[in-house]
């Protein structure tokens, strides 16, 4: 046998290899259940999105927890101060929970949504089908999906909020976290905080959560759904458009539920924090709601406000393209298709 020959047949052998693995790959991709794919899709475009926003995120949570040192800083300063203290590393602190959350989280507020809408089409059809349902649906699942990953929040919210700079304490003669040791990671808080509290204390500031979750979620299914309507039938299926409507749903949505957010983040710390700060002891929302107007003025209210603007929407960017790219390459049927497949 030739070299050519031998070439080619070599050639074959490895176009076949190939071939075989690519099929049984597709073959294994189309078996999974559309719930797993969607959950593999939304896990890894929520954590992709985290990430990218993720020195934002830490920045908005030491603003609204008024965390000695930033709170009367910019956004700008505060990054740099953090670059300072921390190295590029401080950027990242609690992202471990908070990626770890958004999976489970993704899949299950999908999930859940998909399902209660169905529920409340074949059961409540007075409703009708327009974004009234979404808007149900979307505050349903909101506060399903928040049930389930809370505790692996109030990790990530309590490792982004301590800034441990041992030049700065002796400086400053501070001793904020004295008795309250640097947390050392996500078990560790769970260890402290269930030692601390029980099981109740890993649920900390979920009155507020709930509270925001429900109209949050809701309105974001309302707005999008609505904002999509007025868009001409032949840009419907465009990236642009479901970026464009899925941006302006969390703007609004943010806007009108984010005092309840800075709420629940302060009832998250407030055992780290001085009792000066005026935070201990928040009985329920509208107790930490009218201390905080009191205390520290209505504007702690939307402390972190436009940071939120600013990441919502790389973040909703990144997220839907990661998303599409993630469905297009594990085959998920249209959204229409499951509907329809479901109805049957």
């Amino acid at each position: 046998m030739g070299s050519s020959q031998k070439a080619t047949l070599s050639s074959n052998v490895t176009g076949f290899v190939d071939g075989s693995a690519a099929h049984n790959e597709l073959k294994y991709i189309d078996s999974l259940p559309v719930y797993v794919k969607e959950l593999i899709a939304g896990g890894a475009a929520g954590a992709f999105a985290k990430t990218a926003v993720a020195p934002l995120e830490r920045i908005k949570i030491l603003l609204q927890t008024r965390t000695q040192g930033f709170h009367s800083l910019g956004i700008y300063d505060s990054l740099k101060k953090l670059l300072k203290h921390e190295g590029v590393a401080g950027f990242y602190k609690g992202n471990g929970a908070s990626v770890l959350r958004i999976v489970p989280y993704a899949a299950l507020h999908f999930m859940t949504y998909e399902q209660y809408r169905l529920w409340i089409l074949d059961n409540y059809s007075g409703f009708g089908t327009g974004p009234v349902v979404d808007l149900l649906a979307g505050s349903a699942a909101g506060g399903t999906a928040v049930l389930c990953t809370y505790p692996l929040d109030l990790a990530r919210t309590k490792l982004a909020y301590q800034v441990v700079d041992t030049k700065a304490t002796m400086q400053h003669g501070t001793r904020q976290f004295s008795s309250h040791p640097a947390y050392s990671g996500i078990r560790n808080v769970f260890e402290r905080v269930y030692k601390e509290g029980g099981a109740r204390g890993l649920y900390r500031g979920i009155g507020p959560t709930l509270i925001g979750i429900l109209p949050y979620a809701g309105l974001k299914f309302y707005i999008y759904e609505e904002l999509k309507r007025h868009v001409p039938e032949e840009h419907q299926k465009s990236i642009l458009m479901r970026l464009s409507c899925g941006a302006m749903a969390g703007l609004f949505g943010q806007t009108f539920t984010y005092p309840l957010d800075v709420v629940r983040r302060q009832m998250q710390v407030e055992h780290l924090q001085p009792s000066s700060q005026g935070s201990v002891g928040y009985r329920s929302t509208l107790d930490g709601l009218v201390s905080i107007v009191h205390n520290q003025g209505w504007r702690q209210l939307f402390a972190g406000l436009s940071i939120n603007y600013i990441k919502i929407v790389p973040s909703v960017a990144i997220g839907f393209t990661a998303y599409d790219t993630m469905k297009t390459w594990m085959r998920v049927p249209p959204r229409q298709t499951l509907k329809a497949t479901s109805a049957a």
